[in-house]
């Protein structure tokens, strides 16, 4: 029977016909600009979706519209939009998407089926590689009728299936039947969704026009979003000079990563009369993981015991209080800030799933909690840097005219930290200090955005510092991070080269799990068992959003549990 929407486990929050999301207001006056700034080094594309070039910021979010839209108060629930309805059984083997009659592209041409599979198929064979992986138990797409298309699958226990499928964005086939996906260049695309391209200055700057006649402004879906009539982007080099331009006003809103601007950054008269507001603003996401993270491509990274002995080189709690003003608490899970993050020793049913591994796994999944280390107490970093001796030398490693040289090859402990912010010198260069008293040789190379992209889609780096996103409702996204299937797959995210035979079916596990109770242990032991491999060095998070803005800007009165969402605000009339 067809559905208006559809929930991971259990049933959805909002009925058929509602008329708009809890946390929008539906009130909200269409019309001003926003603007915004992107640190980076410009753009040479407007095709999000290949692995070639640097895609301009926005665009996927702006120009298309997808099958499904997810609301932000669940775990992971959506509903209808280029889709009216769909049907999946209860074995959730397949899904039908039903086909508004009135969704339209920005020439007016009708969405259809066709597009539904034509964007289908251009992702998953010219797209990036993360689609191929993500659409992987896709078996066949069928074509029902001009308003309806099927997809059948491979499993019949991935539930996530029909949700992801609706995330797909919708490409036109009529416009790319001429063209080349791939090589479109700077040629603005048609879309679908409530934007489309105005200006632009190549590599500079991009400008958004809302569209007026937008087919879907009154469905409850987006009903009281997408408000400013034009969103502009300007790229900065310096993430610096683009504080300075916010607080001159050459933009709005400003989303802030450093602890220390936001403790000695944001003052003077427009911050203390209210012209620019500064707002910390509590979220419930899950914070994911931001660590420095090991390449086990490399030889040097490839003994656990080596990656182990390196994260007792990072001092966290100096860093906290010295660069950071006791801003942050340590991240000691990949879920963090949810209650799929593992803790304590694995009981009950964690237990059950991990016990059939036992012989593949360290020990230390089963006897100790993990915990990253710390320097509080009275020995300090003087105690730590003994303990990674002692796990160097188990590793075979010793010193020999003061460098740490492997005891059989004699080659040295020695590998590159690979950057494109500058500001991140500042906590990479004491761990590289720390690591140079037990006579390891760290470099630090900062290289431009463009050339970072394409150096970790080669995955040429031997460390780098990375944030591993969660969402509430984890599944098909993990393959992406941990699975062996995408440990050759260049562009892929799998950046530690993670090839484990346990982790690789517990990923298919969380990807199957049958409802929320079990997706929680599956996660958890999931968790448990790459923290245990050391494949980061922990660092921080932050349960709040630290954001500065002009204040023609206005936010709804209810901020939902994912945190902020712009494209949710207006501008004063």
């Amino acid at each position: 029977m067809p559905a208006h929407g559809i929930a991971m486990h259990g049933d959805t929050k909002y009925p058929a016909g509602f008329s708009h999301f809890d946390y929008v207001n539906p009130e909200a006056p269409k019309g001003g600009t926003l603007k915004m700034a992107v640190v980076a080094n410009g753009f040479d594309s407007f095709n999000p979706f290949d692995i070639r070039g640097v895609a301009a910021a926005g665009i996927s979010n702006y120009l298309y519209d997808t099958l499904l839209e997810s609301s932000d108060d669940e775990p992971f629930s959506a509903y209808g939009l280029i889709a009216e309805s769909l049907e999946t059984p209860e074995d959730r083997s397949y899904v039908v998407f039903n086909i508004r009659e009135q969704a339209r592209f920005h020439d007016g041409e009708a969405i259809t089926a066709e597009d539904v599979k034509f964007s289908f198929d251009t992702l998953t064979t010219q797209g990036h590689p993360f689609f191929r992986n993500y659409y992987a138990d896709v078996e066949t797409v069928t074509i029902e009728s001009p308003q309806r298309v099927r997809f059948d699958f491979k499993e019949t226990s991935n539930r996530e299936l029909p949700l992801i499928l609706g995330q797909m964005p919708i490409l036109p086939q009529h416009y790319w039947a001429d063209r080349e996906f791939g090589k479109n260049g700077l040629n603005p695309p048609l879309g679908s969704g409530p934007y489309r391209i105005g200006d632009f200055e190549a590599g500079r700057s991009i400008t958004y026009e809302r569209v007026d006649d937008y087919w879907a402004q009154d469905l409850g879906v987006r009903n009281g979003r997408f408000n400013f009539d034009q969103i502009t982007y300007d790229y900065y080099t310096d993430d610096t000079v683009a504080l300075e331009a916010f607080k001159a006003g050459s933009f709005d809103f400003r989303l802030e990563s450093s602890a220390k601007n936001w403790a000695t950054a944001y003052t003077g008269e427009r911050f203390e009369n209210g012209t620019i507001i500064k707002e910390a603003i509590e979220h419930h996401r899950p914070s994911g993981m931001q660590g420095f993270a090991f390449n086990t491509r490399r030889k040097v990274f490839s003994d656990p015991l080596v990656r182990e002995a390196l994260a007792y080189g990072f001092d966290f709690q100096w860093a906290n209080k010295n660069l950071f003003f006791d801003q942050y608490t340590r991240t000691d899970s990949y879920f963090e800030n949810s209650d799929l993050a593992s803790s304590g020793l694995p009981t009950g049913r964690e237990l059950e799933i991990l016990e059939p591994y036992r012989d593949q796994l360290p020990d230390d999944v089963f006897t100790e909690e993990y915990q990253p280390p710390t320097t509080e107490g009275q020995q300090g970093l003087r105690e730590n840097l003994r303990t990674a001796l002692g796990l160097l030398k188990s590793a075979g490693y010793i010193i020999r005219d003061g460098k740490m040289v492997h005891g059989e090859t004699g080659e040295p402990l020695a590998f590159e930290i690979l950057l494109f912010q500058k500001s991140f010198e500042r906590v990479v260069l004491p761990f590289k200090n720390n690591l140079g008293r037990l006579g390891i040789d760290v470099t630090v190379r900062l290289v431009d955005s463009n050339q970072y992209i394409q150096r970790l889609r080669e995955f040429d780096f031997d460390m780098i510092t990375q944030v591993f996103g969660q969402s509430d409702s984890p599944g098909n996204e993990q393959r992406e991070y941990w699975h062996s299937s995408t440990v050759d797959a260049k562009g892929s995210r799998n950046y530690m080269g993670v090839s484990d035979p346990v982790i690789d079916e517990l990923v298919n596990m969380v990807i199957q799990a049958p409802n929320r109770e079990e997706l929680v242990y599956r996660v958890r032991a999931l968790d448990r068992v790459l923290l245990h491999h050391y494949y980061v060095i922990p660092h921080w998070h932050l349960r709040s959003d630290r954001v500065a803005y002009w204040n023609h800007l206005q936010r709804p009165a209810e901020t939902p549990k994912n945190g902020i969402d712009l494209d949710n605000w207006w501008a004063k009339p």
